[in-house]
């Protein structure tokens, strides 16, 4: 396993982090996910996230479980603040009061004393971002979380966040968390580069497009049994199972690369995210060890200049015929 810095700070993380979002404490059970836990750990995976939402909060209890039979100074704990928690006028949202309570009572669910990166999850436009800023900039002070991060941010509202904590000399943030994979590279427009200036580290999610990018969905095929886009509970983000042919087609004629390569083409899709140097992190889902395994060898895989723009060629390509296939 390979590490990198996470952006311009210290803090050094694997370059594949294990997430628990639709997995622990919902489709996947206690026990499988203690595996694939103890899987990524073996495996020098160092760097795991989660949130206070997922599963009401469930995951965060079976993610802390299972890290907390490890040294505590081995691995690196993030989870995130934003979405409802209750059904009170302050359950939810960034601001001080909300995020200082959730900090609180997601320690008590992992059973930690400290967050190594507490992550706003989603930006909040209802409360004054000085405040959500100042509230992360206590709990650095307070010792209860050592890095602060942000999810799905525009540029626009991480420019103007990056220049508050200048101004008033609140603890700098430290990540992003973007959705980032070969169907999605909105944010190399003006995401990636702002990072890159200001030495933000980039934790990408969903870098296999929710399982496109495994090769398991087959144009023109029934989905399979058992599978993310089949399952109602879990294809929201899959247009409810209703796959873009075009995109299928793709990923036919991205095998053969991955082949030639020696590569799952998992493997060359987090190879793919990673080539970039401000991806401190792709974060990988898992709901059996195996998984966990085959995702973690790509770690320090180098593709070169030629696969890179094969790859891009494939991406560029026209399809005419925009069926869907589902069930």
């Amino acid at each position: 396993m390979e590490y990198r810095q996470l952006g311009k700070h210290g803090i050094r993380v694997s370059e594949i982090c294990l997430g628990s979002w639709l997995t622990y404490g919902g489709a996947t059970v206690e026990d499988t996910a203690r595996q694939c836990i103890e899987q990524a750990y073996d495996l020098g995976i160092n760097f795991f996230d989660t949130a206070n939402v997922y599963a009401g909060g469930e995951a965060e209890k079976i993610v802390g479980k299972v890290l907390r039979q490890y040294p505590r100074e081995s691995y690196v704990l993030a989870t995130k603040v934003y979405f409802p928690m209750g059904n009170g006028p302050n359950d939810r949202g960034l601001s001080r009061k909300h995020i200082l309570e959730q900090c609180d009572a997601s320690l008590k669910r992992l059973g930690l004393d400290y967050i190594d990166l507490y992550q706003a999850h989603r930006y909040d436009p209802t409360v004054p971002l000085a405040e959500t800023l100042m509230a992360f900039d206590h709990l650095v002070k307070q010792g209860k979380i050592l890095y602060y991060g942000v999810s799905a941010w525009s540029a626009g509202q991480l420019a103007h966040a990056t220049d508050l904590t200048r101004l008033a000399n609140f603890a700098p943030i430290a990540s992003d968390q973007p959705r980032y994979h070969m169907f999605d590279r909105s944010i190399e427009e003006e995401v990636l580069p702002l990072c890159r200036r200001e030495g933000i580290g980039i934790i990408n999610y969903s870098p296999l497009a929710q399982g496109l990018l495994t090769g398991k969905y087959k144009p023109g095929q029934a989905l399979p049994e058992g599978s993310r886009a089949s399952d109602p509970k879990q294809n929201m983000f899959l247009n409810n199972g209703k796959l873009d042919q075009q995109q299928l087609l793709k990923v036919q004629r991205l095998l053969p690369i991955a082949e030639q390569e020696g590569l799952s083409l998992s493997q060359l899709a987090l190879a793919w995210c990673l080539r970039n140097p401000e991806i401190s992190s792709v974060i990988i889902g898992a709901s059996q060890p195996t998984q966990v395994q085959e995702n973690a060898s790509a770690s320090g895989k180098q593709l070169s200049p030629v696969t890179i723009q094969r790859i891009q060629e494939v991406l560029e390509m026209e399809i005419s015929d925009r069926l869907t296939v589902g069930v």
